[in-house]
């Protein structure tokens, strides 16, 4: 009731409000829940190692001081066929199109642990890219923390970005400063000298991230004001890698939080003169109900194998408030198939026990209450 009363009440409008509506895109799996979780501080949306697990467009809402920031968390970017296998809607489809439309700036996140994909956007991406080409965008390198050899950071951020950013040539330097006490800090992100604030923490750690990032801009790139790109049709992507438009660089952990509160003061400095959309204390636009659904899906998805989740049907049964303020669930979780049932649930109900136990814990720190979940597994129909 609460949530819906913050959603449907006009915003509390400070005197000159400021805001930025953010769109993340990337592949499916490349930490874009977990990003826009560690920016909102608290978990919102949903996280596993499978693919897809976000099935819909969410919002989060930052709101600091006289500024909000409005997270579009999109589905990862997949085709028809894709979709068809993971048996996913239209809308895991379209979502990511209708955020780009929305957005005032695109972070594009990438994750360099995976070296199959990591030196190349995919093609999914460009085209997104493409499309949208007046959207000034910000290359996100992801999992920098499980990249054990950190030089080739400068190589994925020059492949990925076709050695310019900004308007100006990356000039890629022969020796990296190393620093033991965190994994993420040899590398932070390519800075604008126009975004620069004199006298500010945020110029000062602009100067040691550039120092220590390995990459500069030189200056024979013209004026070094960035070129407004043009429209691409879909076949001039075809041999592309990288995207020369970006506007920066950023390099961080999202899992751990590192480097994340550089990249959500940069997010905060490029927000606008403009109205607030959501209330200042809502952090999200989605129902609590939405938010078990999407936590206890997440779970499913973490402990069952291969395709099997994806054909799992949750029906809420109960969601009711308890005698001392606990909220009390109880979910259905209906499989297409007997043995989907046996592995759901688990040799002495230890699978689906863990998954409600781990799930009630994580709706407990979304929701700041005592929640008791009770799940039931049975086969459609």
């Amino acid at each position: 009731e609460e949530q819906k009363r913050l959603l449907g009440n006009r915003p509390d409008q400070p005197q000159n409000p400021k805001v930025l509506r953010i769109a993340i895109i990337g592949a499916p799996n490349a930490g874009k829940s977990t990003l826009s979780n560690q920016l909102l501080g608290r978990k919102v949306f949903p996280v596993s190692k499978k693919v897809h697990t976000t099935r819909c467009k969410a919002q989060g809402v930052i709101t600091h001081e006289d500024t909000q920031l409005i997270i579009l968390d999109t589905p990862g970017l997949t085709n028809p066929f894709k979709a068809k296998r993971h048996n996913l809607d239209e809308a895991m489809l379209t979502d990511p199109w209708n955020s780009m439309k929305h957005a005032d700036l695109v972070l594009v996140l990438v994750d360099v642990s995976d070296h199959w994909t990591r030196n190349s956007l995919s093609k999914d991406v460009l085209k997104c890219l493409s499309q949208f080409p007046h959207i000034p965008s910000v290359l996100v390198l992801n999992k920098v923390d499980m990249l054990k050899k950190k030089f080739l950071l400068l190589e994925i951020a020059t492949d990925l970005t076709e050695g310019i950013v900004n308007g100006k040539k990356l000039e890629v330097k022969s020796s990296l400063k190393r620093d033991s006490r965190s994994s993420v800090k040899p590398s932070l992100h390519i800075t604008r000298a126009e975004s620069k604030v004199p006298g500010s923490p945020l110029g000062q750690e602009k100067n040691q991230a550039q120092e220590g990032s390995g990459l500069d801009k030189s200056s024979d790139a013209g004026t070094g004001e960035a070129q407004v790109p043009k429209h691409h049709e879909p076949e001039d992507l075809k041999d592309v890698k990288g995207w020369p438009h970006f506007q920066e660089i950023f390099m961080l952990a999202a899992l751990h939080g590192e480097e994340v509160d550089t990249l959500k003061r940069y997010l905060l400095m490029q927000a606008k003169p403009g109205p607030w959309e959501f209330h200042s204390d809502v952090l999200t636009n989605q129902s609590p109900q939405e938010i078990c659904n999407n936590i206890i899906r997440e779970k499913v998805l973490e402990y069952l194998p291969l395709e099997v989740p994806y054909g799992v049907t949750q029906v809420m049964e109960m969601w009711e408030e308890g005698e001392c303020g606990e909220l009390l669930i109880m979910q259905s979780l209906l499989v297409p198939r007997e043995s989907h049932k046996r592995m759901l649930i688990g040799r002495g109900g230890k699978v689906i026990s863990r998954i409600a136990q781990e799930a009630g814990q994580d709706l407990m720190n979304a929701f700041l209450c005592d929640v008791r979940l009770k799940l039931k597994v049975e086969v459609k129909g």
